[in-house]
């Protein structure tokens, strides 16, 4: 892993900073990990905002990196929308800032990116799509709402195992403001740390 990535992980406040409700919020999808963990089974996790612009990136990308640093293996993260847009960019200056390596590999209205964690590591794939997009695994997954629009809009998802609402307050708010840059960086790391939490809490 990029050493400036273990940086940000090492300086993440997990134990102290996430309060009695948001481990409640969470402790569903540590439950569902760890059963498919006891089953010896594949984790496959559909992050699901609005817009697939923002927040859901930002989950999947971060649960990602979480399980491969508190090695938890089998663990396939993704994201997906109740419509198509594009990946917000300043969601990819904030992430290459925090450590990872991201490069376009397509231009275009939806761009792609590749997002690396480490250098030999296989690259997320970054780019806005429906959550039931061929790109995402249509069966046996479990499916985390990251805003209250697509919790409220979605109330049945086709295939997933589980729906787990764990909502974020979108860093949209700040677009064009000069508070852009420091609330994107702290939505990240509010992310950041509770998908840390989650893993650290596996037991194998």
């Amino acid at each position: 892993m990029y050493p400036a990535l273990v940086n940000t992980i090492q300086q993440l406040e997990v134990d102290k900073s996430i309060n009695a409700d948001r481990k409640l919020a969470l402790q569903p999808l540590i439950e569902h990990i760890q059963l498919k963990i006891n089953e010896g089974k594949s984790i496959n996790i559909n992050f699901i905002c609005t817009h697939n612009s923002r927040r859901s990136h930002l989950a999947q990308i971060w649960a990602q990196v979480a399980a491969t640093y508190f090695k938890v293996p089998y663990v396939h993260c993704y994201s997906g929308g109740t419509e198509e847009t594009a990946l917000f960019p300043m969601v990819v200056e904030t992430l290459a800032v925090q450590g990872f390596n991201i490069f376009k590999i397509a231009d275009g209205n939806n761009p792609v990116y590749a997002v690396k964690h480490s250098p030999n590591a296989v690259p997320i794939i970054g780019f806005s799509k429906n959550y039931d997009h061929p790109f995402n695994p249509a069966t046996a997954f479990v499916a985390v709402l990251t805003c209250s629009q697509a919790d409220g809009g979605c109330p049945f998802i086709a295939g997933a195992d589980q729906r787990i609402p764990i909502t974020y307050q979108d860093p949209k708010i700040s677009d064009h403001t000069p508070q852009q840059a420091q609330v994107y960086m702290e939505r990240s790391l509010e992310i950041a740390t509770e998908m840390c939490y989650v893993f650290s809490q596996i037991k194998q």
